[in-house]
């Protein structure tokens, strides 16, 4: 049976429950879909139940997102947890896939939070047993309250690499180094947005707070590191490093690499919709208008999937994007649209400069994108960086080609954790703007969906036979 709203929202993260709880107010029918079996996206990942002691360690924001979470619940919008989308239609029909069960739903406008994701940068041993990214280690966190027990080293650069480094310190997990990737170039180019991002004093004095708990834990950090690799042959035993023309090695059996997150385009790549090329992320994302709209007939996008800004900045994209659906769908005047929408955008207004500011500060150095030739890339498909370079060198000049000639990006994934590194080593091979590499076209399905899956919608929606029939 195909379900039928006003407007479809993906993603049940800041920006999805805010542009949810924005398009009740306006008086739009509103579902929300969400893979997760609870909502808060990535951000506000919860446990089954409330954790006084968790939330401690996790800080103010997180309590926030609770807040948010709770009120979301209690605001009677249609939530559909544990549901996959796996295709968008011109004609913005949504193919679903819940409790294992494909089905429908027809929108008149569907709203994309799907967030961000953490950019994946291969490293030489990054697939061993004991090496995993900081994000993979705070769903953990977050979702069962679940810490090492052995000491952990983090490596790479952004500002999640010193939270989740102050959550475990709070919840008295041994953090024995930071090893950050960041090159002295990018505080020389962030340095002219220092002042425009102290309207984000907050911020600033919370990145402060950690780096003096990290100080008082006595956690050596070490600066400018480059040519990462983890160490073992079964599991992991070491992260080395370079410093200062110097190899670094640091004993550990728990290494967690990260190196900042991008947006996640795989959706709007795969519906057509217009992207842009972020040349300071140095990511691929979509081409919006000011209410959030893409390039795709009634189809926006909210929160990080339409550019890194953080949890707070995504609630007020999702109730923009929202407030703009229901303009379009005639449920408020332009007027009225305009009136509710300036708190919204006098809050990103404030935020911008901060933006600015950290996105130079942890721009990917340009070597920490390029692997070493003998480090696999795609880990579906088990492709080296190696390989790549040869394509690119015979003549492949975008994704779709090196996946012609290696696999490469044919995996349940469809490319979205080897795109990023692929187009870097192509641009960097064949000496061209990483803008002008091609990027893969994803196709339905956008997630794996079974037979059987496909089967059982078919079965549910097929009138039982006419127990006559067979007497003419």
């Amino acid at each position: 049976m195909t379900e039928r709203f006003e407007l479809a929202i993906v993603g049940a993260g800041p920006a999805g429950m805010a542009a949810a709880l924005e398009a009740k107010a306006r008086g739009l029918s509103a579902v929300v879909l969400d893979e997760q079996p609870r909502p808060g996206g990535q951000i506000y990942r919860r446990a089954e139940a409330r954790d006084a002691r968790l939330e401690a360690a996790l800080g103010a924001e997180y309590a926030h997102g609770m807040a948010l979470t709770e009120k979301f619940l209690a605001g009677g919008v249609a939530y559909r947890p544990n549901t996959t989308l796996w295709d968008l239609s011109p004609e913005l029909r949504l193919s679903v896939l819940r409790d294992n069960r494909a089905g429908e739903i027809d929108a008149a406008h569907v709203i994309l939070a799907t967030g961000a994701m953490e950019r994946p940068v291969p490293v030489r041993g990054w697939i061993l047993p004991g090496a995993m990214s900081v994000g993979a280690a705070q769903i953990l966190l977050k979702t069962t309250g679940a810490v090492p027990d052995k000491p952990a080293v983090l490596a790479g650069s952004g500002p999640l690499l010193y939270l989740l480094a102050a959550q475990y310190l709070a919840a008295g997990v041994e953090v024995r180094a930071l090893v950050e990737t960041q090159p002295g170039a990018n505080y020389r180019a962030a340095a002219p947005y220092l002042l425009p991002a102290l309207w984000q004093r907050k911020l600033l004095l919370k990145g402060a707070a950690m780096l003096r708990d990290l100080r008082k834990h006595g956690v050596k950090r070490w600066q400018g590191a480059s040519s990462l690799a983890v160490e073992g042959n079964d599991a992991c035993t070491a992260l080395t490093f370079a410093v200062n023309g110097k190899r670094e090695r640091i004993e550990t059996e728990l290494v967690l690499l990260h190196e900042g997150v991008i947006p996640n385009v795989h959706v709007t790549m795969a519906i057509n919709g217009g992207h842009d090329w972020d040349a300071t992320q140095l990511c691929w994302r979509p081409r919006l208008d000011a209410w959030g709209a893409t390039s795709v007939d009634g189809v926006s996008v909210a929160g990080d999937g339409g550019g890194i800004w953080g949890a707070e900045a995504a609630e007020h994209t999702g109730r923009i994007a929202a407030l703009g659906a229901a303009q379009r769908l005639g449920k408020i005047s332009e007027e009225a649209r305009d009136r509710a929408a300036s708190h919204a955008r006098a809050s990103l207004a404030r935020l911008r400069g901060a933006r600015q500011f950290l996105d130079l500060l942890y721009k990917p150095a340009p070597g920490q994108r390029l692997p070493p030739d003998d480090v696999i890339v795609c880990r579906c498909e088990e492709v080296t960086a190696g390989t790549l370079r040869e394509v690119a060198r015979i003549g492949a000049i975008g994704l779709t080609q090196a996946k012609t000639y290696t696999r490469c990006g044919m995996g349940p994934c469809q490319g979205r954790m080897c795109g990023p590194t692929v187009a870097a080593l192509v641009a960097d091979e064949r000496k061209m703007p990483e803008a002008s590499v091609p990027p893969y076209r994803p196709r339905a399905p956008y997630k794996p969906v079974t037979i059987g899956a496909l089967a059982a919608a078919v079965d549910a929606d097929t009138p039982p036979p006419d127990a006559s029939a067979g007497a003419h």
